[in-house]
């Protein structure tokens, strides 16, 4: 329950991610993702400041931090500029059904039963029909969901992988944050024009930084470091339900029958696969 109540915490604050994604096109994508996380790493300073050594922790596992939040957060980005948001993001939350299904793979000792198979489907399901649903397709075959889709393999690959580095702690996620918002603000320095960024924007960036790009982080790997990761991923599909109610809100359309029947499956995905064992 404990695992599950983290797990929700950071569902919650990435339900805001698309919107403030999409909020913030016009800022060039590695000053975006730079800023935002470099914000997200405050939080763990202090800890750090009294005992330095939380950030002592092996190349690799530096390395499997970076891969996480800065690769995936910049493909994100470039996603929801080069396709449809609402369809860059269905792409995107495959990431949940990834977890699932390569659980198994990644995992020693982690076996894949036909409820979890069968509650990823349905899960993935109400995702599509949350976010899909009321919506006329654009026909066309944007190549930014190329970049949704290795998004959502890298972060699936990066929860599972943090279970087979050796155990660093939570602050740690810090500094995965700090280094990935410095290697992005030097692609933009060296690959992007320079911008002025509004008050507004600054604005906006702290509130990604501290909530979708930062707080989440820490929840997340409590998440993963206290329960079963075949279980946070089916339970991660209320992400793609919340983050498309808060996409009507923000944008003023209405909500339709297809968000209720979405929400009735995602719950019961998130139920079949948490009961199941």
């Amino acid at each position: 329950m404990q695992a599950n109540l983290y797990a929700l915490g950071a569902i919650a604050l990435w339900a805001s991610l698309a919107s403030l994604g999409v909020s913030l096109t016009h800022v060039p994508p590695f000053l975006l993702t730079g800023i935002a996380l470099i914000i997200g790493s405050v939080p763990a300073w202090p800890f750090v400041l009294r005992d330095p050594s939380q950030w002592r922790i092996p190349a690799r596992t530096l390395a499997l931090g970076v891969y996480g939040l800065f690769a995936y957060h910049f493909l994100l980005f470039i996603a929801l500029r080069h396709a449809p948001p609402v369809e860059a993001n269905l792409v995107n939350y495959l990431w949940p059904l990834f977890i699932v299904v390569l659980a198994p793979v990644v995992l020693p000792g982690v076996a894949l039963r036909l409820p979890h198979v069968l509650a990823a489907l349905l899960g993935f399901v109400g995702a599509a029909i949350a976010i899909a649903g009321g919506r006329e397709l654009s026909g066309t075959l944007a190549w930014g969901y190329l970049p949704a889709l290795a998004a959502a393999f890298i972060w699936a690959t990066y929860s599972l992988l943090t279970k087979r580095v050796a155990a660093f702690p939570t602050t740690a996620i810090g500094l995965f944050g700090l280094v990935s918002g410095v290697l992005s603000l030097l692609c933009h320095v060296a690959l992007e024009p320079a911008v002025s960024l509004q008050a507004r924007d600054w604005a906006l960036l702290a509130v990604l930084g501290l909530g979708p790009l930062g707080a989440s982080f820490f929840l997340w790997d409590k998440a993963l470091k206290l329960g079963d990761a075949r279980h946070i991923g089916i339970l991660s599909y209320i992400t793609p339900l919340a983050s498309t109610a808060l996409l009507l809100v923000v944008s003023g359309r209405p909500f339709s029958w297809a968000i209720a029947v979405a929400t009735a499956m995602i719950i019961s995905a998130a139920v079949m696969g948490m009961r199941a064992r």
